[in-house]
């Protein structure tokens, strides 16, 4: 299958720009709820001061592990087969969801962060975290910004790879086209959205496509039934 093809629930729309595009990211729920927590923690950084060097070391290393964090959260947690301990069935929202992304990669509230985990524990751990973890006040919010600006990144470079637009620079298609393998090719490699094959290729998920055979499942993850 053609890892640049699309849902046919949606037709495709042509001449869609970035400026469409955004738009229709500020539609969404997630983009706002991210963006409150950046402006709040930024303010509140700007107020408290104190800048310090290990203010810009702490964004080197979140920007530096957030591909292998993304990996892991794409592997463990968003394709999380559901398992049944008991009479319960353990299966979060961010993988169900995740199925449905999978089943209509072009159903655009599907592209984003539920916003319930954003809510209830995705925000809250994010500033137990820089409250409870850092030393000092100043470099838990500068580690909250930076939370707030990747969520950002993440959130807009996932949608924009699931809309309309197409890419501009070799950089953006490499990116698009290492995402959309996964969607369409199989489901087992390219787990990164916001680099191109970086965790992939240090973790063993980064195959040449030629060689990798167009998945049966990759549109209906573990046949979406849970496991007995």
């Amino acid at each position: 299958m053609n890892p640049v093809a699309t849902s046919s629930r949606r037709p495709e729309r042509r001449g869609f720009t970035l400026a469409d595009a955004a738009k229709e990211f500020w539609k969404h729920p997630s983009p706002w709820m991210i963006g409150a927590t950046l402006l709040v923690a930024l303010t509140l950084r700007i107020v408290d001061g104190d800048w310090q060097y290990t203010d810009a070391l702490v964004p080197a290393a979140m920007l530096a592990v957030f591909p292998f964090f993304e990996w892991i959260v794409h592997v463990f947690v968003l394709h999380w087969r559901p398992r049944r301990v008991g009479p319960v069935t353990v299966d979060s929202l961010l993988a169900r969801k995740h199925r449905e992304h999978h089943v209509d990669p072009r159903e655009v509230p599907l592209i984003f962060i539920p916003w319930p985990a954003l809510l209830l524990w995705i925000l809250p751990v994010s500033v137990a975290i820089a409250v409870f973890a850092f030393p000092r006040a100043g470099l838990g919010l500068t580690f909250l910004v930076f939370v707030a600006l990747i969520g950002l990144g993440y959130e807009w470079c996932h949608y924009l790879i699931h809309s309309d637009y197409k890419p501009k620079t070799a950089v953006y298609r490499a990116i698009w086209k290492n995402h959309r393998q996964h969607h369409f090719k199989n489901e087992h490699y390219w787990f990164t959205v916001t680099s191109s094959g970086t965790a992939d290729r240090v973790l063993g998920t980064y195959p040449d496509a030629a060689t990798v055979v167009t998945s049966p499942t990759a549109k209906n993850l573990h046949a979406a039934t849970p496991a007995r």
